[in-house]
């Protein structure tokens, strides 16, 4: 009797945490007798894995057993590797060569894009792979929920430092990135002070300003503006001036969301729309520095923490939810039940349907977490909530 075999992949951004889910996951199965195919490059490697070259196959593919996985965990990132490949959605510049002539793919628009979904399930079969477990933020798991509807056994594990999933609390990633975060605010502190200026920090957060609401709460920076909230230039200007000359040292700090905007509707992005749509975020804190400049007169200095926060190894939490996500990844795979992301809610870890993903968005509660006029975390009842709030 041939050997079961069930595959995992990493797709999207990098976060710490990704090798202790994997690196279960292996353990897990191999005590089951289970094989474990690695898939690298995300969705990026089911769409290059080309089953009439070889060589492609040994490319972005990796057989997974405790000796492979040994001693990943000590590092952050994904030792399988990424890629923000959406198989739904290929533009004909982002065609493998061997695809663009090729019978599958449906177009799915005027452009030449195509949808080669039938492409993935054919090397899914041809790799003997009998399900999926897939690890990463809602784009990448929107994908995985496209396989859920075509009937492919599907389990998905959330990951992202904005912690934007929806259907689960928490992602792995956001602890570490808002330790590292807060780390590294509380070094610039030095800088700043130093130089008696305004210092813009800005954070990773598209749709969510969690990151950013969370590390300016815990390292009790001055402003702290999200995305949910457009901000008013002068009145920023206004506050944070005041919160200069209050302070003994004489200097101001201030968080910012990559995808926050003015309330002019202003918004700072760059390079072209990615294969889930998105162009490039950042520079907003660097408009923000601009526009205090030019209504104050006081000197900015502006931060961009980006890729420093999701780098490195887990912290105690994101290795505790690594790992028992990747436990509870395998569990479900194992007892068949497919179709669902490992979550947290309430403190509890638990399973939802991976529908969740593209059917909520997870934000914040300005009204419960945030003053939207003074432009800071404001957490009103502790009493019942979650470790970190909701």
């Amino acid at each position: 009797m041939a050997k079961k075999k069930i595959g995992i992949l990493t797709g999207g951004g990098d976060v710490p945490g990704l090798n202790l889910a994997i690196k279960q996951v292996v353990l897990m199965a191999e005590e089951e007798g289970v094989e474990v195919l690695g898939i690298r490059r995300g969705w990026g490697g089911l769409m290059n894995y080309n089953i009439d070259d070889k060589a492609s196959q040994e490319k972005f593919t990796v057989k997974l057993d405790h000796q492979v996985v040994r001693s990943v965990d000590r590092s952050g990132g994904t030792f399988l590797h990424t890629s923000r490949t959406n198989p739904s959605k290929v533009r004909p510049k982002d065609m493998p060569e061997f695809l663009v002539d090729s019978k599958f793919g449906v177009p799915v628009g005027d452009d030449g894009t195509k949808d080669f979904t039938d492409h993935v399930l054919r090397n899914l079969e041809h790799m003997g792979v009998e399900s999926l477990i897939s690890i990463g933020g809602d784009d990448t798991l929107s994908y995985a929920a496209r396989l859920n509807k075509e009937k492919f056994p599907i389990v998905a594990i959330p990951k992202t430092m904005d912690n934007d999933v929806g259907g689960t609390d928490y992602c792995i990633g956001f602890s570490t990135s808002v330790t590292a975060a807060v780390r590294l605010i509380t070094n610039f502190r030095s800088s700043i002070g130093s130089h008696e200026r305004i210092g813009i920090v800005e954070l990773f957060g598209r749709n969510s300003g969690e990151t950013a609401l969370i590390t300016g709460y815990l390292s009790h920076v001055d402003r702290t503006i999200i995305c949910e909230v457009p901000y008013n230039p002068a009145k920023i200007a206004e506050l944070i001036s005041k919160d200069k000359l209050d302070n003994p040292s004489n200097y101001a700090i201030i968080v910012i969301s990559e995808g926050a905007t003015t309330d002019g509707g202003e918004v700072v992005e760059s390079g072209d729309t990615d294969a889930y749509g998105h162009r490039k975020l950042g520079g907003i804190g660097d408009l923000l520095g601009d526009q205090i400049k030019l209504l104050t007169g006081y000197n900015i200095m502006y931060q961009k923490l980006g890729y420093l926060v999701r780098s490195g190894p887990a912290d105690v939490v994101d290795r505790m939810v690594g790992m028992n996500f990747g436990t509870l990844a395998w569990q479900l795979t194992q007892k068949g039940d497919f179709g669902k992301m490992t979550a947290i809610n309430h403190g509890r870890y638990n399973a939802v349907s991976v529908e969740n993903v593209i059917k909520t968005k997870r934000v914040v509660d300005v009204e419960k977490y945030y003053d939207a006029a003074e432009y800071r975390p404001r957490i009103k009842e502790v009493m019942g909530l979650p470790l970190f709030l909701e």
